[in-house]
């Protein structure tokens, strides 16, 4: 589309918008925030098509004075909370989906590098794993019982440490992103690794089956979100690399936001992995459907929220911005 067209297809919207912006303007939070996705969404397009355009200036610059005001407004309750992890979030998080791949990408090459190196040499796993942990296993596949590290702390204790662990590495990966983003493909890595290393760890004891249907009950979640907490580093580095038409100050800020809300998304998430991890992984008595059952619908819901619910939010809004031209 030329940018004569485009201008005049939107300039009736982005002039209702920019009245919105005023001291004395009567509106609601809510007609704003919509309005204000569809405003970002036209930014994008012209950042694509007409870089260095004025058009481009313009918008930027009153999205930039709307982010303000909106966070400004808004309130914090109990339905917010609730729009912001069904609506706002998902919504938003449609656009990240590159980082998403990047990391998920990432993750998966560094865990195929942990476990060659665990086939290539015999010490590596006692380096990335540690003698003692290493030990306690052998101990534990001795004792016909290769899973017993997840029986022996107490249910409650384990599930209130491993969750707060988790959040701890999920926090990080996302303040090592402003470290260019390389901070939390760096974390990415270290955890691929470990996660690579162990697992051809049992496989070469015989028990890979054994492994995947214990760990994964838990793990399904607590991995894929700590991708999804490497895509909020990833989102952060890129506002300092990557300004695009603003200045580099405010792309952080703006990248940091958003970064921020995706780590905050994770919480959830992790809770569940947490309580997983402590009160359900343990039971290594359960049936293989059961098992199953549980990882499967992990990574379907994981799937859903992180994938699918993004892409059904954001294509609903194109259809309906495109049902209103």
């Amino acid at each position: 589309m030329r940018e004569a067209a485009f201008v005049k297809q939107n300039k009736n919207k982005w002039f209702k918008f920019e009245s919105y912006l005023g001291d004395n303007a009567n509106y609601s939070p809510e007609e704003l925030s919509d309005l204000y996705i569809e405003i970002t969404d036209d930014l994008s397009y012209a950042q694509t098509f007409y870089p260095n355009s004025n058009t481009t200036k313009y918008l930027n610059q009153i999205s930039v004075k709307a982010h303000q005001k909106i966070y400004k407004t808004k309130k914090t309750s109990g339905n917010k909370i609730i729009d912001f992890y069904t609506k706002d979030f998902p919504l938003g998080f449609y656009k990240y989906r590159n980082q998403l791949l990047l990391a998920f990408l990432v993750f998966l090459f560094f865990s195929i590098i942990g476990a060659y190196s665990a086939s290539s040499d015999q010490d590596f796993v006692r380096l990335i794993l540690g003698d003692d942990y290493v030990n306690m296993t052998l101990e534990n596949i001795e004792n016909e019982d290769p899973m017993a590290v997840y029986k022996k702390a107490n249910e409650t204790d384990m599930f209130i440490g491993i969750t707060i662990n988790n959040v701890r590495v999920g926090f990080l990966s996302y303040i090592f992103g402003f470290m260019f983003g390389i901070g939390a493909l760096f974390i990415g890595m270290r955890n691929a690794i470990m996660l690579g290393s162990f697992q051809y760890f049992f496989a070469e004891k015989g028990l890979l089956w054994e492994s995947v249907r214990t760990i994964w009950i838990h793990g399904t979640i607590e991995i894929s979100v700590i991708i999804i907490c490497i895509t909020a580093g990833v989102v952060t580095g890129n506002g300092i690399m990557f300004p695009k038409t603003y200045t580099r100050i405010e792309s952080l800020s703006m990248s940091a936001k958003e970064g921020l809300k995706i780590v905050l998304s994770t919480v959830p998430f992790f809770i569940i992995a947490g309580f997983l991890e402590g009160f359900v992984t343990r039971h290594t008595e359960m049936p293989d459907f059961m098992a199953i059952l549980i990882i499967g619908g992990s990574l379907a819901f994981i799937l859903y929220y992180y994938v699918f619910l993004p892409y059904k939010l954001n294509n609903r809004l194109q259809h309906g911005k495109h049902g209103n031209e």
